[in-house]
């Protein structure tokens, strides 16, 4: 299955650059590693957060079928590891969207918030209004740490600017989660679910993972791991790879130190990348016209960097970037085009931090931070922390996998899912929906698909555990 010519297109409108400051401090990358294996082990996180964590309701709106209570709560997270948030991230702010007429029992949905979806009304709009009308089912609608009220003041609007700011977010939404689910069982609301769309979904499944109960789950254009998202997907094009490189270059803690505290996620993860080279005609070069650092690319994004150039797609459904289309970006899908007909991903290169042996000396020049073998050390580095802290296989099975229904598009080309481990090989019993197009028509278009993957996961609950509250 080839990729969407609409998702393609759709990437190349925005002018933004994700992770401008780099991968983030050394040390704050450390913690969150080694806190990721507390929450990835749902046994170990049970008492992170009390039963009575407190949360507040400091407004209500009365609407003709619903009402709007706007809430808040400090994130667990600060609690638990000091100072890894932003400033403005540290308050936890949410909206409860409460149908008037309940047409059977007090279902509640969790929606999580996808790549620039700030504060509430997309969501609001788009998903919980609807589902009042449809089906009387209420939704809590958090907001996503870096987005919304909760974003940090140098951060442009939708693009994270460290690697570590989305390995944060997604620690954060895991506890934040738990307590407005243990909120609302306190409040009498039942059933309880999740859902999220695109980087949405993968944040919901993440939560539900380290939930002790079962749970309707509805991840919506997301899979198994965020890793092709940027190594494979359109978005890798929008990463600021030269930072990135350079970063990695001279700083040796990074090849040092936090290479040891990634761990085994899957079997993707050690494919080897014979097959890539085999494939490309240009063999490692190939990578850096894939992820756009040709020469040209480099000084036109220096330049766009210069130019203050890394504003706004916040406006989008999704961030992506392309300060300059040329010949690259031609080669760029060419080349993606070829490896989707071939099956081959960039999840085939060397995972150079479990084979160490395959690391080079640390380049302290700058001027070698554009050599093919760092650009190839950068992508694995980036996959691997990536697998760390967003591959479901290192976190806990849901307790019951059959509330899950994934809804996927076809021709998804933010997502890939070429040369990862599936949610069905991971998460056995699991539904996956496919839907016909790519990642932004399946966003704009179905949205009623969604919807209704969200009624028959609770239905079939109620099924199951009637009497489960």
């Amino acid at each position: 299955m080839g990729v969407s010519r609409l998702d393609v297109f759709y990437r190349r409108l925005l002018l933004t650059k994700l992770f401008i400051g780099g991968w983030g401090k050394p040390e704050d990358l450390k913690r969150i590693f080694e806190f990721r294996k507390i929450i990835g082990d749902r046994e170990r996180c049970k008492s992170l957060v009390p039963e009575d964590y407190p949360v507040y309701i400091d407004k209500t709106e009365e609407l003709t079928d619903c009402q709007i209570h706007d809430g808040f709560f400090i994130s667990p997270l600060e609690h638990l590891v000091p100072g890894i948030l932003p400033p403005e991230a540290v308050k936890a702010r949410f909206q409860f969207i409460v149908p008037k007429r309940w047409q059977r029992n007090s279902p509640v949905c969790i929606h999580l918030a996808g790549t620039g979806d700030h504060f509430f009304w997309r969501r609001r709009t788009l998903m919980a209004r609807p589902m009042i009308k449809e089906a009387g089912m209420a939704s809590l609608l958090l907001e996503n740490p870096y987005y919304g009220y909760r974003k940090p003041k140098d951060q442009m609007r939708s693009s994270l600017k460290n690697v570590s700011d989305l390995f944060v977010m997604g620690g954060a939404l895991i506890l934040e989660s738990t307590v407005l689910l243990r909120w609302l069982e306190r409040e009498g609301y039942w059933p309880l679910g999740m859902t999220g769309i695109s980087m949405g979904g993968y944040m919901a499944s993440l939560a539900v993972t380290n939930w002790p109960k079962p749970i309707p789950l509805i991840p919506c254009l997301s899979w198994s791991t965020a890793s092709s998202v940027f190594t494979t997907g359109v978005l890798s094009k929008a990463v600021n790879w030269t930072k990135l490189e350079k970063q990695y270059a001279i700083n040796s803690v990074y090849e040092e130190e936090i290479i040891k505290l990634l761990e085994y996620c899957g079997a993707d993860s050690f494919k080897m990348g014979q097959e890539l080279m085999k494939s490309s005609p240009g063999g490692v070069d190939s990578l850096e016209h894939l992820l756009g650092l040709s020469g040209d690319d480099r000084a036109s994004e220096a330049q766009y960097s210069k130019a203050g150039g890394e504003a706004e797609a916040g406006r989008g459904l999704l961030i992506g970037g392309d300060p300059g289309r040329g010949r690259a970006g031609d080669k760029v899908d060419q080349l993606l085009s070829s490896l989707n007909s071939s099956g081959t991903s960039l999840d085939n290169l060397p995972r150079s931090f479990h084979a160490k042996n395959t690391l080079h000396a640390k380049k302290t020049d700058s001027g070698k931070c554009c050599q093919p073998s760092l650009c190839k050390e950068s992508i694995s580095f980036m996959k691997g922390v990536m697998d760390e802290c967003t591959h479901m296989a290192n976190f806990s099975v849901p307790v019951d996998t059959s509330l899950i229904i994934v809804v996927q598009a076809k021709e998804d080309a933010y997502i890939p899912r070429t040369g990862v481990l599936s949610l069905q090989e991971i998460w056995p019993g699991c539904e996956v929906r496919y839907l016909n197009g790519g990642h932004i028509s399946a966003y704009l278009f179905k949205q009623n698909v969604f919807r209704q993957a969200i009624y028959d996961a609770f239905n079939r609950f109620c099924l199951k555990y009637p009497n489960l509250h």
